[in-house]
């Protein structure tokens, strides 16, 4: 397994100070916020997107995926949504990135599947993927499965297991990773007070059950990135993410040998 920081967990601060704590606490990568606050964003031009992939290769750290927020499933027209995920998809090409993190945003996969479609033969070219989180509607690794197989792409398609999520919304551990196995690209590792209180919490002292997804990826062969995301954009409250990086290595080192 690769470590890799979510710069949700830095608001109101530059690439250049995520570059810095990234390389500090030993990550190899990280997973860009689309979002004007971070600086990484589809209006950047050419030459903005030059520097941006610059100054990330020159700290010799990887973008594991841009996290953008395209609601895949969602009730927006197809070609407003389409539209959308072609500009982020064009930007992860520049940035060097893999992919882009869309929401599911509703709960009918064909509507999803439609939109994947539309996008595959650009994403192709570009040598990019769609990757799905385990989020909202779709909050249960077999729900997001349904929609990957729905959408028959998987040149193109991947998804995100959000260890969070479906497990706080009752699907076993085990359960999520045998209907994501076939398709996941990379896993977001976060611990929480409860499954009711998503509070973020350092890793190992909330409720979500870290050591047994730890040992379904080792089991499964897992090497992809798994991004810590902390979500301090939406807690402003806890902890610096430096403090929780540490964590999140030894999580990473632990189940990834």
């Amino acid at each position: 397994m690769k470590l890799a920081m979510s710069t949700l967990g830095m608001p109101g601060q530059g690439l250049d100070d995520a570059i810095a704590v990234a390389v500090a606490h030993r990550c190899g990568g990280l997973e860009l916020r689309l979002h004007p606050d971070t600086g990484v964003h589809a209006g950047l031009d050419d030459g903005e997107r030059a520097g941006v992939r610059a100054r990330i290769e020159a700290a010799g750290l990887e973008v594991a995926a841009l996290a953008g927020y395209i609601r895949i499933c969602g009730p927006a027209p197809d070609d407003e949504v389409v539209e959308g995920l072609l500009r982020d998809l064009r930007l992860a090409s520049d940035l060097g990135a893999p992919g882009v993190r869309v929401f599911p945003g509703g709960a009918d996969p064909e509507v999803g599947a439609r939109r994947l479609k539309a996008v595959a033969a650009e994403a192709a070219g570009l040598g990019v993927k769609v990757f799905v989180e385990t989020h909202d509607h779709m909050a249960l690794g077999e729900a997001v499965a349904e929609l990957l197989d729905a959408a028959g792409t998987p040149e193109t398609t991947g998804a995100i297991w959000d260890l969070l999520h479906p497990w706080r919304h009752g699907e076993p551990p085990a359960r999520t990773l045998r209907h994501l196995a076939p398709h996941l690209a990379l896993v977001q590792v976060k611990d929480s007070v409860s499954a009711t209180d998503t509070t973020p919490v350092p890793m190992g002292s909330g409720s979500v059950p870290l050591e047994e997804c730890g040992e379904l990826l080792r089991a499964a062969g897992f090497s992809g990135w798994v991004s810590l995301e902390w979500e301090r954009t939406w807690y402003p409250h806890v902890a610096p993410v430096e403090e929780i990086l540490p964590g999140a290595l030894a999580w990473v080192e632990k189940f990834g040998e």
